[in-house]
Protein backbone atom coordinates (compact mmCIF):
# COMPACT_ATOMS: atom_id res chain seq x y z
CA UNK A 1 0.00 0.00 0.00
CA UNK A 2 1.53 3.29 -1.03
CA UNK A 3 1.61 6.40 1.18
CA UNK A 4 -1.67 7.77 -0.68
CA UNK A 5 -3.51 5.11 -0.63
CA UNK A 6 -2.75 4.53 3.51
CA UNK A 7 -4.03 8.55 3.66
CA UNK A 8 -7.17 7.69 1.68
CA UNK A 9 -7.91 4.68 3.70
CA UNK A 10 -7.39 6.48 6.96
CA UNK A 11 -9.59 9.66 6.05
CA UNK A 12 -12.28 6.96 4.71
CA UNK A 13 -12.49 5.35 8.11
CA UNK A 14 -12.93 8.86 9.95
CA UNK A 15 -15.96 9.71 8.33
CA UNK A 16 -18.46 9.39 10.41
CA UNK A 17 -21.93 7.56 9.47
CA UNK A 18 -24.27 9.41 8.30
CA UNK A 19 -27.00 10.27 11.29
CA UNK A 20 -30.35 8.10 10.96
CA UNK A 21 -33.23 10.88 11.87
CA UNK A 22 -35.78 9.40 14.36
CA UNK A 23 -39.17 10.51 14.58
CA UNK A 24 -41.06 11.23 17.37
CA UNK A 25 -43.38 12.90 19.65
CA UNK A 26 -42.67 15.93 21.56
CA UNK A 27 -43.77 14.60 24.92
CA UNK A 28 -41.29 14.29 27.75
CA UNK A 29 -42.37 10.21 27.85
CA UNK A 30 -42.12 10.25 24.27
CA UNK A 31 -38.82 11.66 23.57
CA UNK A 32 -37.23 10.02 26.98
CA UNK A 33 -38.01 6.17 25.14
CA UNK A 34 -36.92 7.54 22.04
CA UNK A 35 -33.67 8.50 23.14
CA UNK A 36 -33.25 5.54 24.92
CA UNK A 37 -33.66 3.67 21.50
CA UNK A 38 -31.38 5.87 19.59
CA UNK A 39 -28.59 5.87 22.45
CA UNK A 40 -29.12 1.62 22.30
CA UNK A 41 -29.06 1.62 18.78
CA UNK A 42 -25.79 3.85 18.39
CA UNK A 43 -24.04 1.80 21.27
CA UNK A 44 -24.77 -1.22 19.27
CA UNK A 45 -24.09 -0.06 15.52
CA UNK A 46 -21.79 2.98 15.98
CA UNK A 47 -24.73 4.96 13.97
CA UNK A 48 -25.21 8.70 15.44
CA UNK A 49 -28.83 8.84 16.00
CA UNK A 50 -30.98 12.57 16.12
CA UNK A 51 -34.50 13.23 17.22
CA UNK A 52 -37.25 14.95 14.89
CA UNK A 53 -40.26 15.97 16.64
CA UNK A 54 -43.54 15.75 15.07
CA UNK A 55 -46.74 16.70 16.76
CA UNK A 56 -49.80 14.12 16.43
CA UNK A 57 -53.40 14.84 16.38
CA UNK A 58 -53.63 13.08 19.59
CA UNK A 59 -51.04 15.93 20.96
CA UNK A 60 -52.80 18.70 19.41
CA UNK A 61 -56.50 18.05 20.89
CA UNK A 62 -57.73 17.96 24.53
CA UNK A 63 -60.84 15.17 23.08
CA UNK A 64 -60.96 12.01 24.74
CA UNK A 65 -59.07 9.01 22.79
CA UNK A 66 -62.08 7.34 21.44
CA UNK A 67 -64.01 11.02 20.11
CA UNK A 68 -60.57 11.44 18.16
CA UNK A 69 -60.72 8.05 16.58
CA UNK A 70 -59.51 5.54 19.08
CA UNK A 71 -56.05 3.52 17.99
CA UNK A 72 -53.29 5.87 15.71
CA UNK A 73 -53.78 9.01 16.88
CA UNK A 74 -50.35 9.44 18.20
CA UNK A 75 -48.70 7.46 15.77
CA UNK A 76 -50.71 8.57 12.04
CA UNK A 77 -48.45 11.95 11.42
CA UNK A 78 -45.17 9.77 12.31
CA UNK A 79 -45.50 7.17 9.95
CA UNK A 80 -46.43 9.58 7.08
CA UNK A 81 -43.36 11.32 8.00
CA UNK A 82 -41.85 7.89 7.52
CA UNK A 83 -43.35 7.21 4.41
CA UNK A 84 -42.59 10.24 3.24
CA UNK A 85 -38.67 9.90 3.82
CA UNK A 86 -38.73 12.80 6.44
CA UNK A 87 -37.57 10.53 9.43
CA UNK A 88 -35.52 7.12 8.38
CA UNK A 89 -37.19 5.23 12.29
CA UNK A 90 -39.87 5.53 14.52
CA UNK A 91 -40.39 4.90 17.81
CA UNK A 92 -43.83 4.30 19.46
CA UNK A 93 -46.21 3.09 22.50
CA UNK A 94 -46.39 -0.23 21.11
CA UNK A 95 -49.98 0.07 22.50
CA UNK A 96 -50.78 3.08 20.72
CA UNK A 97 -50.58 1.04 17.17
CA UNK A 98 -53.35 0.02 15.35
CA UNK A 99 -53.48 -4.09 15.37
CA UNK A 100 -52.69 -4.07 11.42
CA UNK A 101 -49.62 -3.72 9.65
CA UNK A 102 -49.24 -0.48 8.22
CA UNK A 103 -48.37 -1.23 4.48
CA UNK A 104 -44.81 -0.27 3.68
CA UNK A 105 -43.36 -0.46 6.43
CA UNK A 106 -41.54 -2.70 8.57
CA UNK A 107 -41.86 -3.49 12.73
CA UNK A 108 -38.05 -3.88 12.68
CA UNK A 109 -37.26 -4.04 16.44
CA UNK A 110 -38.80 -4.81 19.45
CA UNK A 111 -36.77 -3.75 22.52
CA UNK A 112 -37.24 -5.28 25.66
CA UNK A 113 -39.84 -4.64 28.07
CA UNK A 114 -40.60 -2.25 30.75
CA UNK A 115 -42.70 -3.41 33.45
CA UNK A 116 -45.88 -3.70 31.68
CA UNK A 117 -48.56 -3.27 35.13
CA UNK A 118 -50.44 -0.42 35.97
CA UNK A 119 -49.23 1.86 39.08
CA UNK A 120 -51.52 4.16 41.30
CA UNK A 121 -50.61 7.37 42.22
CA UNK A 122 -52.79 8.19 45.31
CA UNK A 123 -52.92 11.06 47.92
CA UNK A 124 -50.83 10.47 51.33
CA UNK A 125 -49.18 7.14 50.12
CA UNK A 126 -52.59 5.32 50.04
CA UNK A 127 -52.94 1.86 47.85
CA UNK A 128 -56.20 1.13 46.20
CA UNK A 129 -57.88 -1.05 49.20
CA UNK A 130 -56.80 2.00 51.13
CA UNK A 131 -58.90 4.45 49.45
CA UNK A 132 -62.32 5.63 50.77
CA UNK A 133 -65.48 4.39 48.96
CA UNK A 134 -66.36 7.60 47.01
CA UNK A 135 -62.74 8.73 46.39
CA UNK A 136 -62.11 10.43 42.81
CA UNK A 137 -59.55 8.44 40.59
CA UNK A 138 -58.51 9.59 37.46
CA UNK A 139 -57.96 7.11 34.44
CA UNK A 140 -58.03 7.89 30.48
CA UNK A 141 -58.17 4.29 29.35
CA UNK A 142 -61.93 2.69 29.05
CA UNK A 143 -59.52 -0.76 30.14
CA UNK A 144 -58.92 0.79 33.99
CA UNK A 145 -62.19 2.50 33.91
CA UNK A 146 -63.91 -0.93 33.78
CA UNK A 147 -61.80 -3.08 36.08
CA UNK A 148 -61.98 -0.44 38.53
CA UNK A 149 -65.56 -0.28 38.90
CA UNK A 150 -65.53 -3.89 38.43
CA UNK A 151 -63.04 -4.22 42.05
CA UNK A 152 -66.38 -3.11 43.58
CA UNK A 153 -64.81 -0.19 45.81
CA UNK A 154 -67.01 2.13 45.65
CA UNK A 155 -64.46 4.52 43.77
CA UNK A 156 -66.03 7.16 41.45
CA UNK A 157 -63.46 6.90 38.04
CA UNK A 158 -63.09 10.14 36.48
CA UNK A 159 -61.79 10.65 32.77
CA UNK A 160 -58.82 12.56 32.40
CA UNK A 161 -56.25 13.35 29.68
CA UNK A 162 -52.83 14.84 29.43
CA UNK A 163 -48.87 14.13 29.98
CA UNK A 164 -47.84 12.41 33.03
CA UNK A 165 -46.95 15.24 35.06
CA UNK A 166 -49.96 16.68 34.40
CA UNK A 167 -52.39 13.74 35.19
CA UNK A 168 -50.30 13.59 38.55
CA UNK A 169 -50.51 16.83 39.42
CA UNK A 170 -54.57 16.38 40.18
CA UNK A 171 -53.70 13.76 43.08
CA UNK A 172 -54.68 16.17 46.10
CA UNK A 173 -51.68 16.87 48.55
CA UNK A 174 -49.14 16.47 45.19
CA UNK A 175 -45.55 18.34 44.98
CA UNK A 176 -47.46 19.84 41.76
CA UNK A 177 -50.26 21.14 42.67
CA UNK A 178 -53.71 21.10 45.14
CA UNK A 179 -55.36 18.65 42.97
CA UNK A 180 -58.90 17.48 42.46
CA UNK A 181 -58.53 13.61 42.39
CA UNK A 182 -57.48 11.08 45.21
CA UNK A 183 -55.39 9.30 43.01
CA UNK A 184 -54.80 8.50 38.96
CA UNK A 185 -53.53 4.93 37.34
CA UNK A 186 -50.90 5.49 34.83
CA UNK A 187 -48.31 2.72 33.53
CA UNK A 188 -45.41 1.80 35.36
CA UNK A 189 -43.78 1.90 32.14
CA UNK A 190 -43.89 5.36 31.18
CA UNK A 191 -43.22 6.76 35.04
CA UNK A 192 -39.67 4.79 35.43
CA UNK A 193 -38.84 5.80 32.18
CA UNK A 194 -38.59 9.77 33.10
CA UNK A 195 -37.44 8.34 36.49
CA UNK A 196 -41.07 8.66 38.87
CA UNK A 197 -41.53 5.98 40.35
CA UNK A 198 -40.94 7.22 43.60
CA UNK A 199 -44.83 8.69 43.21
CA UNK A 200 -46.22 5.21 43.09
CA UNK A 201 -48.18 4.34 46.01
CA UNK A 202 -49.07 0.92 44.79
CA UNK A 203 -48.08 -1.18 41.74
CA UNK A 204 -51.43 -3.14 40.89
CA UNK A 205 -51.29 -6.95 40.49
CA UNK A 206 -52.49 -8.25 37.34
CA UNK A 207 -55.21 -10.09 39.14
CA UNK A 208 -56.58 -6.73 40.41
CA UNK A 209 -56.35 -5.33 37.01
CA UNK A 210 -54.70 -6.35 34.01
CA UNK A 211 -52.56 -4.39 31.60
CA UNK A 212 -53.32 -3.35 28.07
CA UNK A 213 -51.97 -5.31 25.38
CA UNK A 214 -48.53 -4.71 24.58
CA UNK A 215 -48.02 -2.03 27.90
CA UNK A 216 -44.57 -1.47 28.75
CA UNK A 217 -42.95 -2.36 25.20
CA UNK A 218 -42.06 -0.17 22.19
CA UNK A 219 -42.21 -0.34 18.46
CA UNK A 220 -39.27 0.27 16.38
CA UNK A 221 -40.87 1.41 12.82
CA UNK A 222 -38.83 2.06 9.07
CA UNK A 223 -39.35 1.89 5.78
CA UNK A 224 -39.86 -1.85 4.57
CA UNK A 225 -37.49 -1.22 1.47
CA UNK A 226 -34.92 0.15 3.47
CA UNK A 227 -33.05 -2.72 4.52
CA UNK A 228 -29.64 -1.34 5.71
CA UNK A 229 -31.84 0.42 9.04
CA UNK A 230 -33.75 -2.54 9.02
CA UNK A 231 -30.26 -4.79 10.03
CA UNK A 232 -29.21 -1.92 12.31
CA UNK A 233 -32.66 -2.02 14.27
CA UNK A 234 -33.06 -5.76 14.57
CA UNK A 235 -30.12 -5.38 16.99
CA UNK A 236 -32.80 -4.20 19.28
CA UNK A 237 -34.52 -7.37 19.33
CA UNK A 238 -35.85 -9.08 22.39
CA UNK A 239 -37.65 -11.97 21.25
CA UNK A 240 -39.31 -12.88 23.90
CA UNK A 241 -40.76 -9.69 24.32
CA UNK A 242 -41.74 -9.65 20.94
CA UNK A 243 -43.54 -13.32 21.45
CA UNK A 244 -45.41 -11.87 24.89
CA UNK A 245 -46.98 -8.22 22.36
CA UNK A 246 -48.31 -10.48 19.18
CA UNK A 247 -49.83 -13.10 21.27
CA UNK A 248 -51.43 -10.30 23.03
CA UNK A 249 -52.36 -8.07 20.28
CA UNK A 250 -53.37 -10.63 18.26
CA UNK A 251 -56.27 -11.38 21.26
CA UNK A 252 -56.58 -7.93 20.48
CA UNK A 253 -57.02 -8.25 16.37
CA UNK A 254 -59.05 -10.99 16.50
CA UNK A 255 -61.49 -9.28 19.21
CA UNK A 256 -61.74 -6.37 16.25
CA UNK A 257 -60.86 -4.25 19.27
CA UNK A 258 -58.80 -0.93 20.16
CA UNK A 259 -57.22 1.18 22.72
CA UNK A 260 -61.14 2.67 23.17
CA UNK A 261 -62.20 -0.72 24.25
CA UNK A 262 -62.21 -2.23 27.91
CA UNK A 263 -59.92 -5.08 26.44
CA UNK A 264 -56.86 -6.30 28.30
CA UNK A 265 -54.23 -9.17 27.92
CA UNK A 266 -50.92 -10.04 29.58
CA UNK A 267 -48.56 -12.54 28.14
CA UNK A 268 -45.02 -14.05 30.14
CA UNK A 269 -42.52 -16.36 28.97
CA UNK A 270 -40.96 -18.95 31.38
CA UNK A 271 -38.93 -21.61 31.39
CA UNK A 272 -41.15 -24.83 31.12
CA UNK A 273 -40.10 -28.32 30.89
CA UNK A 274 -40.17 -28.54 27.37
CA UNK A 275 -38.65 -25.26 27.11
CA UNK A 276 -39.89 -21.74 26.92
CA UNK A 277 -43.94 -21.54 27.28
CA UNK A 278 -46.03 -18.14 27.03
CA UNK A 279 -48.44 -18.17 29.47
CA UNK A 280 -51.63 -15.86 28.41
CA UNK A 281 -54.35 -14.05 30.35
CA UNK A 282 -57.02 -11.81 28.60
CA UNK A 283 -59.63 -10.15 29.75
CA UNK A 284 -63.08 -8.16 28.57
CA UNK A 285 -64.37 -6.20 30.80
CA UNK A 286 -68.32 -4.26 30.70
CA UNK A 287 -67.76 -0.67 31.23
CA UNK A 288 -70.13 -0.16 34.47
CA UNK A 289 -68.00 -3.22 35.95
CA UNK A 290 -70.96 -5.41 35.99
CA UNK A 291 -69.61 -8.05 34.22
CA UNK A 292 -66.60 -9.68 32.81
CA UNK A 293 -64.71 -12.60 31.15
CA UNK A 294 -61.22 -14.06 31.28
CA UNK A 295 -59.42 -16.61 30.04
CA UNK A 296 -56.06 -17.91 29.76
CA UNK A 297 -53.76 -20.21 27.78
CA UNK A 298 -50.40 -21.71 27.70
CA UNK A 299 -48.47 -22.78 24.45
CA UNK A 300 -44.76 -22.45 22.57
CA UNK A 301 -44.00 -18.82 22.19
CA UNK A 302 -43.48 -19.78 18.54
CA UNK A 303 -47.44 -20.14 18.12
CA UNK A 304 -48.14 -16.29 19.97
CA UNK A 305 -50.20 -15.40 17.57
CA UNK A 306 -52.68 -18.20 17.42
CA UNK A 307 -52.89 -18.58 21.19
CA UNK A 308 -53.60 -15.14 20.98
CA UNK A 309 -56.54 -15.97 18.62
CA UNK A 310 -57.25 -18.70 19.90
CA UNK A 311 -58.30 -17.45 23.69
CA UNK A 312 -59.91 -14.48 21.63
CA UNK A 313 -62.43 -17.04 20.10
CA UNK A 314 -63.33 -18.47 23.38
CA UNK A 315 -63.67 -15.12 25.08
CA UNK A 316 -66.43 -14.47 21.66
CA UNK A 317 -67.77 -18.01 22.99
CA UNK A 318 -68.87 -16.74 26.09
CA UNK A 319 -70.18 -12.83 25.66
CA UNK A 320 -67.03 -10.66 24.90
CA UNK A 321 -68.79 -9.17 21.95
CA UNK A 322 -71.81 -7.94 24.23
CA UNK A 323 -69.76 -6.68 26.65
CA UNK A 324 -67.39 -4.40 24.46
CA UNK A 325 -70.99 -3.45 22.79
CA UNK A 326 -72.10 -2.16 25.95
CA UNK A 327 -69.45 0.79 26.13
CA UNK A 328 -69.89 2.29 23.10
Amino acid sequence: MTATDEQVTTTAAAVPATPLRLGTRASVLAQTQSRAVADALTAATGVPVELVLISTEGDRSSAAIAQLGGTGVFVTAIRRALLDGEVDLAVHSYKDLPTAPEPGLALAAVPVREDPRDALVARDGLTLGELPPGSRIGTGAPRRVAQLRALGLGLEVVPIRGNVDSRMARVAGSPDGPGDLDAVVLARAGLSRIGRTDRITETLDPLQVLPAPAQGALAVECRASDARTRELLGRLEDGATRACVVAERATLAALEAGCSAPVAAYAEVAEGEAGPELFLRASVTALDGSDSVRGSVTGAPADAAALGRGLAAELLDRGAAALMAAGE
